[in-house]
C-alpha cells in the first residue's frame, strides 16, 4: 500500500514506513501498554490502583505509557481523577477477546 500525499505519518520504532499497523504494533509492544488496556476493560481506575494491578510498575513508565495512550485516543482521564477507556480503547481491547480466549484454551492444554 502506497503512502498517500499528504498523509500525517507517525514514527514506529523499527519501521520507516509509519503505517498504521506499525505505528500500533510499536505502541501496544511497549512495556506495559497492553497490561495498562487490559486492567481497564472493566471500568476507570486511579493512578494508585492501576499502578497496583500492574503489579506496582514504576510511576514513571506508568505515566508514560498513560500519556501515549491518551494521545493515541485510547485512554482518557476522567472527571473523577480515573483513567478510562475511550469507545476507540474499548473497541481496541474487545478485538484483543478471541486472543484472549484463545490464550485461556491454549494454556489449559498446555497444564499451565
Amino acid at each position: 500500500m502506497a503512502k498517500q500525499p499528504g498523509t500525517k505519518t507517525r514514527p514506529a520504532r523499527g519501521s520507516r514506513t509509519g503505517r498504521p499497523i506499525m505505528v500500533l504494533l510499536d505502541l501496544l509492544g511497549r512495556r506495559w501498554s497492553l497490561r495498562i488496556l487490559w486492567e481497564l476493560r472493566d471500568g476507570p481506575l486511579t493512578s494508585r490502583v492501576l499502578r497496583t494491578a500492574c503489579d506496582e510498575a514504576s510511576p514513571t513508565v506508568l505515566q508514560a505509557r498513560l500519556t501515549e495512550l491518551r494521545e493515541a485516543g485510547f485512554v482518557e482521564l476522567g472527571e473523577g481523577g480515573g483513567y478510562g477507556l475511550t469507545a476507540l480503547g474499548r473497541d481496541l481491547c474487545e478485538t484483543f477477546m478471541p486472543l484472549h480466549r484463545f490464550a485461556e484454551r491454549w494454556s489449559s492444554k498446555r497444564g499451565a
